[in-house]
């Protein structure tokens, strides 16, 4: 990697550096006294997602350093190679090609030899096929009665994303159409789901690319035992369907040809909504819905490829994030999105996030000299301002915000949207400029003010903009790694605890085995207990 296009060696981070120094003493609150356009200067709108960064602790000097830093780590020719299908993500040598899932059929794309978008068009026909039958009616169990409950068996990308979609889009959903999610290794979820769904009229998805991921391929084992109990093997090749490219695996478990569903290897988990992955999205929403969640985030793929960088929103977020990350010193960076449909969004960023930007390492295997993802976490704006936002006001956290606001009620409450909203509002300005006055008064109420926020704002949460969002996020996590100089398409830090796991499983009951040393009361302990 050559020195003049990795962030931390380019000139404009040093400029930055020096920048920033002398900017830190600066409040949020001066920035507007000295700019009386500054709200417009500092807003952008595209794809009907408007992006305020006029609250953020930055002025226009401190924006063109950014920008300037996109140039030198030649991020335009990032995203080129992207959507030209480069095998960007190195460590795997894959390309990194979720913006074919949602780019239209009828436009070729040309990956390692091969047109992907006649595979992505031959999964989407399956994919609708099985939406359009459920919802006519048309999708039966294996005694003939019609399907009333999707059951989603996956884990990391293919659980969060579409846990966070389905409630997302929960009005769109299929009257009466139960959709329930199982990921978690310990039994729970899995018990409590089949307690509630009948063995006729439930279809089972299970996502796993490799099928043999520990905590999905259980699930689906316990379930696929219920169900021989129930209806033998026609029940197990009626009802469930099964996302993933091990056919060898998928005929001893007994998926029936016609309810496989394929995936790529330039295709990542936690980018994977807009894949076969999403089809329990599709079945709970119908085709129509996903297909608008598609053109919608489609719309976010191409102002991302075609808007210049002082335009481009997933660029302008990112660059943020940056300069709060790397220049003022901020670890932690919340999401607080006013509108409960998006409840499930922070959980979903989390992963997406800091799995793919939680690195040490560039590109090139040498240790990174910068720091690189923050912490991502946060809850729905309401429960948030009675949960933790003390610590944003008066704590000593230092923690950077993004506020997602949709205008419009989705529910046919605009006078309580309203309220929210106001408190959206109100929460931003708060955290931007404090409250000065009550510290010759009290110090206990004090508010200093000058913690940044970013404000999303959207007419109305509907597939279409639920695909923006997603784009947008997705598309900010990987400009942040084209400057950190890292891969955001691998996760190689999840397997140690997995390779342990079995050496532990092995073990964890037999009294006559000692453990590894760090494990070892630990073991004597959970045996002297186990029932």
């Amino acid at each position: 990697m050559g020195e003049e296009t990795y962030g931390p060696r380019t000139p404009a981070w040093s400029a930055l550096s020096k920048y920033a120094t002398v900017f830190s003493q600066r409040t949020i609150a001066s920035l507007f006294q000295e700019d009386a356009d500054r709200a417009e200067a500092f807003s952008t709108e595209a794809e009907g997602v408007w992006l305020d960064l006029s609250r953020q602790r930055l002025d226009s000097s401190a924006l063109e350093l950014l920008l300037e830093l996109a140039k030198q780590t030649e991020v335009a020719v990032w995203i080129k190679r992207m959507f030209d299908g480069e095998h960007i993500n190195n460590t795997e040598d894959r390309a990194a090609l979720h913006v074919a899932l949602r780019r239209p059929a009828d436009c070729p794309l040309t990956v390692d030899g091969e047109d992907v978008m006649r595979l992505v068009k031959a999964e989407r026909a399956k994919m609708q096929q099985l939406a359009d039958a459920l919802h006519e009616g048309e999708l039966k169990g294996y005694t003939g009665h019609p399907i009333t409950d999707i059951v989603n068996i996956g884990i990391g990308g293919s659980d969060l994303g579409l846990v966070m979609a389905v409630e997302a889009l929960s009005d769109y959903r299929k009257p009466g159409l139960g959709v329930h999610f199982v990921s978690n290794l310990d039994g729970v979820q899995v018990s409590r789901v089949l307690e509630k769904v009948s063995p006729e009229t439930t279809l089972f998805v299970v996502c796993s690319k490799s099928f043999t991921t520990l905590e999905t391929l259980t699930n689906a084992q316990v379930v696929r035992e219920w169900l021989l109990v129930c209806g033998g093997e026609q029940a197990v090749a009626t009802q469930f369907v099964a996302v993933s490219t091990d056919h060898a695996a998928m005929d001893a478990f007994g998926i029936a040809p016609k309810r496989r569903l394929a995936l790529w290897d330039w295709v990542g988990g936690r980018y994977s909504l807009c894949s076969p992955v999403g089809l329990s999205l599709a079945l709970a929403v119908g085709w129509e819905h996903f297909e608008a969640l598609l053109r919608g985030a489609h719309a976010m793929d191409c102002h991302f490829e075609q808007a210049p960088s002082e335009n481009n929103l997933p660029v302008l977020l990112a660059l943020t994030g940056v300069w709060n990350r790397n220049f003022l010193g901020m670890p932690s960076h919340a999401v607080l999105p006013y509108d409960h449909h998006l409840c499930r969004l922070p959980a979903y960023l989390q992963q997406l996030e800091m799995e793919s930007n939680g690195k040490r390492v560039q590109r090139d295997g040498a240790p990174v000299e910068c720091e690189t993802c923050p912490v991502i976490w946060g809850e729905p704006g309401s429960n948030a301002q009675h949960s933790f936002y003390q610590l944003l006001h008066q704590g000593t956290a230092k923690v950077s915000v993004d506020f997602l606001l949709p205008v419009n009620s989705g529910v046919g409450r605009q006078e309580q949207q309203d309220l929210a909203a106001a408190n959206c509002l109100a929460q931003s300005w708060a955290l931007a400029s404090g409250d000065p006055a009550e510290s010759d008064n009290d110090s206990h109420q004090a508010c200093s003010g000058n913690h940044p926020s970013s404000l999303i704002l959207f007419e109305r949460l509907d597939p279409d903009t639920l695909g923006k969002l997603i784009a947008l996020y997705e598309h900010k996590v990987f400009i942040q790694s084209v400057i950190w100089g890292i891969n955001a398409f691998d996760q190689w830090g999840v397997q140690l605890g997995k390779r342990l796991a079995t050496g532990v499983g092995g073990i964890i009951s037999d009294e006559n085995v000692a453990g590894p040393p760090p494990l070892e009361e630990a073991l004597v302990r959970f045996r002297k207990w186990r029932a």
